[in-house]
């Protein structure tokens, strides 16, 4: 027997969070038209079965841990995301504390080459850190840690 359409979000829902692009595009080849798939969507979110705000919240606490507000940003961005739930997901974190985390965890001393120094730059910008944060980290958390600290 077939499943119904709306047996399949609930499914896919049932699994994880979804953003209403990506459920659409998950449902697309098993609709029979896209306004039943729009409707469908339309209920899901009505009942708040399905919730953008709901899953940019989840996203930032689960690959917040892990990356940046400006790579979080754009992959939800990607699953269509409206930009005031993405500005309310990320509203309270601390990127120059993750940053300083996450490089402490991958390299935990300090760049003694130029080439070593742009190793960790890039690093810390592929986890979606601006390049404001990724100073702050470079130039040290204890002045005394860091032998260029106090040159000028």
């Amino acid at each position: 027997m077939e499943k119904s359409l709306k047996a399949r979000a609930v499914d896919l829902l049932s699994r994880r969070e979804y953003t209403r692009r990506e459920l659409e595009r998950r449902l697309a080849p098993f609709a029979e038209s896209a306004e039943q798939l729009s409707a469908l969507l339309d209920e899901l979110a009505e009942r708040n079965w399905q919730s953008d705000s709901r899953f940019a919240r989840q996203f930032a606490d689960v690959k917040g841990q892990k990356y940046g507000s400006r790579r979080l940003q754009q992959e939800m961005r990607q699953r269509g995301v409206a930009q005031e739930d993405i500005a309310d997901a990320l509203a309270d974190r601390d990127d120059l504390a993750l940053a300083r985390q996450q490089w402490e965890k991958k390299f935990g001393s300090v760049a003694s080459t130029p080439q070593e120094r742009a190793k960790q730059m890039r690093f810390l910008a592929a986890r979606g850190f601006g390049m404001g944060v990724i100073r702050q980290v470079m130039a040290g958390r204890d002045e005394d840690d860091f032998p260029w600290a106090d040159e000028d």
